[in-house]
């Protein structure tokens, strides 16, 4: 004895069948929402709302959605609505850093800054201060100050330095007591430690003639005349 429905002339193995049917339309319904909604971009709010929708409309209405797996689709998209909105946040604070960046930027160009390295553009007829890094008190320290072609134009001494920065000055003259032509000097520091001779670093005064501002959010790196780049992170002291 078969069971149907008089109604509608269909039998529960149609209904059964065709519910089958509908569930793999489903299926395809979801895929294509699926593909136009997001394409080769991220799953972002609208297009979740846009399959969770679709997903609603088409759903087996023999197994309907149940209310917890509802719920979890909502709070999930409440989730994904509250990262865009941070994003969104996000990405105002770094275009503010980067204004804030390039008026920093503005003001340094032209200024005296002293930054670590081993040379510096002397104008001989002014002189010039630098200082350099002492790991740890010394007796003495030798500063050489070469020229363009290697020669050694004058030596500096610094006795009983305590750790830190020593300062040293140059009044632009050679061992000779002659003024030493303009230009661009190299600046070798030694000391001695447990009986080892040891290499410092050196602070020299430089010009900034330009500064690059990165397109990333790095660091903001000063061009100096004559001289490379360095990192504003690095500069010791910022002058007139």
């Amino acid at each position: 004895m078969s069971v149907s429905d008089t109604t509608s002339g269909l039998s529960l193995n149609d209904i059964l069948a065709n519910s089958s049917i509908k569930t793999n339309k489903d299926n395809d319904a979801l895929a294509s929402a699926a593909g136009s909604a997001t394409g080769k971009k991220a799953l972002g709010k609208d297009a979740f709302l846009q399959l969770l929708v679709t997903q609603l409309k088409n759903q087996n209405p023999l197994e309907p959605q149940g209310n917890g797996e509802f719920v979890a689709q909502l709070a999930q998209f409440s989730s994904l609505e509250g990262i865009t909105t941070l994003n969104d946040t996000v990405s105002g604070i770094a275009g503010t850093f980067g204004s804030s960046q390039a008026l920093q930027a503005s003001s340094l160009v032209g200024r005296s800054v002293i930054a670590p390295g081993d040379k510096s553009v002397v104008d001989t007829t002014k002189g010039m201060t630098g200082s350099v890094v002492l790991p740890q008190s010394v007796a003495s320290t030798t500063v050489k100050i070469t020229d363009k072609d290697g020669k050694v134009v004058r030596t500096i001494e610094l006795t009983d330095q305590k750790a830190g920065n020593a300062s040293f000055t140059w009044d632009g003259k050679d061992d000779a007591g002659n003024v030493a032509p303009s230009g661009t000097y190299t600046f070798a520091a030694a000391t001695t430690i447990d009986d080892q001779s040891v290499a410092l670093i050196t602070n020299l005064p430089a010009t900034v003639n330009s500064v690059t501002i990165s397109q990333t959010g790095g660091e903001l790196m000063l061009n100096l005349a004559g001289l490379g780049s360095v990192a504003l992170s690095k500069v010791q002291t910022i002058g007139i």
